[in-house]
């Protein structure tokens, strides 16, 4: 049985990931290779911190649960030939098809182009610009890396550790917030902050060997209250601390406040969207089936009119925010489209068939 609250809260993340990154193109928090604040104080900013401590770890959490539904149903090597091609293809081929095209647009934003020598050949220039176009591939290729190393333990681990998973109470899965702190201190790159091998890792696998279990989320729906409460408490405590503070890169990224702020959520939206969001109307539907194309195709659109309507223009930052929302959003549908359609680039760009 199709389990609907697990598509409505990956292409809600999605959405929300979209809204994060009109915010985050003109913060003034993490501003390295974004166009940058319009003013000294931006209270909109709050968003980012409200947002980035769980997204992406949900993300990784759902990634976890869908791999153990697929495996359910299939082998292991078409396991790893279906992850390879949906997630490896995109995040490799596609890079060099398409994604230098990111990359010429965030040289743009960073104005990196005035800083270096004339004499670097076209060919260099061009895996520069490929390097510089990963942007939101990180997490595919991050995701591709896990579920090969799930492949490796399914073939040994023989199901024991998912059985001892499926025993978690909702007082295990709230304790669970310890080792996913610990997790975040390690095998964290030192450059690229996205990069978080330690606590990504280890929550797809917690949503492999845990979440995917129906009562260890039925468990979850009973304790939904005091979770949202609780989730509620420690953003307030979060906002309140790091207000200011880099909230992407260490510590802030990993403090107590953040961790405790995020697995909240986390354990928040999978009980009340297991217990309200467990229909598939028409607009989510649509959206679902798209979700993967709204995440890969968003921020080139996203980028290349900030850049556009910053430099060029006169226009408000509300006008600003509207519209390159809108071209985030409608541009990643069109660009969606009209790839899925051209079965060369439908393979490199997207990973289909």
């Amino acid at each position: 049985m199709r389990k609907y609250y697990i598509d409505n809260i990956r292409w809600i993340t999605i959405i929300l990931v979209i809204f994060y990154h009109v915010i985050y193109m003109f913060n003034g928090i993490a501003t390295a290779g974004v166009i940058g604040p319009f003013h000294e104080k931006q209270y909109q900013d709050s968003i980012q911190y409200i947002l980035y401590p769980w997204f992406m770890v949900l993300l990784f959490i759902l990634a976890g649960m869908s791999s153990r539904y697929y495996l359910e149903n299939h082998t292991i090597k078409e396991f790893v030939r279906s992850r390879t091609r949906k997630l490896l293809v995109p995040s490799t081929i596609g890079l060099l098809v398409f994604g230098w095209i990111q990359g010429y647009v965030s040289m743009l934003i960073s104005d990196a182009f005035h800083t270096m020598p004339d004499t670097i050949p076209g060919f260099a220039m061009y895996f520069i610009m490929v390097l510089s176009g990963t942007g939101v591939l990180w997490f595919i290729q991050m995701l591709w890396l896990f579920s090969m190393l799930l492949a490796l333990i399914r073939k040994y681990e023989k199901g024991k550790l998912y059985a001892f998973g499926g025993k978690a109470n909702i007082l295990a899965m709230v304790l669970l917030v310890i080792p996913v702190y610990l997790s975040g201190l390690i095998l964290n790159t030192p450059v690229i902050c996205v990069y978080r091998f330690g606590i990504y890792g280890f929550t797809f696998f917690l949503g492999y060997f845990v979440f995917a279990h129906e009562k260890v989320t039925d468990r979850i729906i009973k304790y939904r209250g005091p979770l949202l409460v609780g989730t509620a408490f420690f953003a307030s405590i979060y906002l309140f601390t790091h207000w200011g503070d880099n909230y992407a890169a260490m510590p802030t990224v990993n403090c107590i406040p953040a961790v405790a702020y995020g697995w909240s959520a986390c354990l928040t939206i999978i009980g009340c969207m297991k217990k309200w969001g467990n229909t598939m109307p028409a607009f989510a539907s649509f959206l679902s089936k798209r979700s993967f194309g709204l995440y890969i195709f968003h921020y080139l659109p996203l980028s290349a009119v900030a850049y556009a309507l910053r430099n060029f223009t006169s226009l408000s930052p509300l006008f600003i925010y509207l519209l390159t929302g809108l071209a985030a959003f409608a541009g990643s549908l069109l660009l969606y489209e009209i790839i899925s359609r051209i079965p060369v680039l439908r393979w490199c760009i997207l990973g289909r068939k």
